[in-house]
């Protein structure tokens, strides 16, 4: 290929070599091995768009592999298994027309939109998910969906990934669900009353408003809002399983999650919908919220973060531990 040379002054037969390069992908550094456009007289290197994009790629799918996501070729396979195209895939997802085409071609995934694409790889689940949820397709194109499921069933290894809605939301009341079986539907509720108060809400924040108000509720009253689980993580207190609830939500409609990268970095907006589960909530539920909502109004993602860090039941345990809702009673908003 020709190209002009700045260092040599004059047009040159460039060529391919090979050498590491480092991208940062979601705030972490991934090397991976490239390919790079360069003179043979003196080594300058050339900007090619194919050949950074491949890199580019490369370097996406590593990230993938470090942190178990899906690659293009399984979220393709998930899709094709059902006899769907890119545009009913989406649909049924309840998302943006292209969002399946750019995964399937190398895009990074969303990893609440991961998550719901592993829930969705077992038959069982998709059946689940269709039974649960108003899709946007055809009456006869559900019809075949629906035989397609019947048939992947019967030939579905039993017990990978099997009723994984019952893992989520069928814990016997406990000390570690605040005496309360898991309700999505309040946990929806609590979801979009803080994406509706709060502008610019990122899900790091998010997860640590809903920790304190159901800690609080169960402090105020010996049971909690919607009978999470709340597990140690870096970052501080999370839902267990919290991608899979998110994802399912804005399966839904009831809440966006956009994407924005900054200096490197993946952060989360979470929005509302055009559903809404406010509703289901009691008086006192909805006090509790406004009042955990006052408290850390001002707070960013890291603040909250940190400040969660100091509650006794974050320091009593360990990276994945469930926090027992026993550590609530420590807990002061004033």
């Amino acid at each position: 290929m020709k190209k002009y040379c700045e260092e040599c002054g004059r047009e040159v037969d460039a060529r391919v070599i090979c050498k590491r390069e480092s991208y940062i992908v979601s705030g972490e550094s991934i090397e991976v091995e490239a390919e790079v456009l360069a003179c043979p007289q003196c080594g300058e290197e050339f900007y090619c768009e194919r050949l950074d994009h491949t890199t580019l790629l490369k370097a996406y799918n590593e990230y993938r592999r470090r942190h178990k996501l899906l690659q293009p070729e399984e979220i393709k396979e998930i899709r094709e298994q059902y006899g769907l195209s890119q545009r009913s895939f989406a649909k049924i997802l309840n998302w943006g027309d292209k969002t399946v085409h750019r995964y399937e071609n190398g895009s990074l995934q969303d990893k609440a939109h991961n998550s719901l694409l592993l829930f969705l790889r077992n038959p069982e689940n998709m059946k689940a998910y269709l039974a649960e949820n108003e899709v946007p397709i055809g009456g006869r194109q559900k019809e075949k969906l629906l035989e397609k499921i019947g048939e992947l069933e019967e030939v579905w290894p039993g017990g990978e990934g099997k009723k994984l809605l019952d893992k989520l939301f069928r814990k016997r009341p406990s000390i570690e669900n605040g005496f309360r079986e898991f309700d999505f539907e309040k946990f929806c509720a609590m979801v979009v009353f803080f994406a509706g108060k709060c502008d610019g809400l990122l899900k790091v924040k998010l997860l640590k408003l809903l920790n304190y108000s159901d800690m609080v509720f169960y402090k105020e009253n010996g049971i909690s809002i919607s009978g999470t689980q709340y597990v140690h993580l870096p970052y501080g207190p999370v839902p267990k399983n919290y991608d899979i609830l998110l994802g399912m939500m804005e399966a839904e409609g009831i809440v966006h999650i956009e994407v924005n990268f900054e200096q490197g970095y993946e952060k989360h907006q979470v929005m509302p919908g055009s559903g809404t589960k406010e509703e289901v909530l009691t008086r006192e539920e909805t006090e509790v919220l406004e009042r955990v909502y006052r408290k850390f109004a001002n707070f960013g993602s890291a603040e909250i973060s940190d400040y969660s860090h100091r509650e006794r039941g974050y320091r009593d345990t360990k990276k994945g531990e469930v926090i027992s809702y026993a550590y609530a009673k420590d807990i002061r908003l004033d």
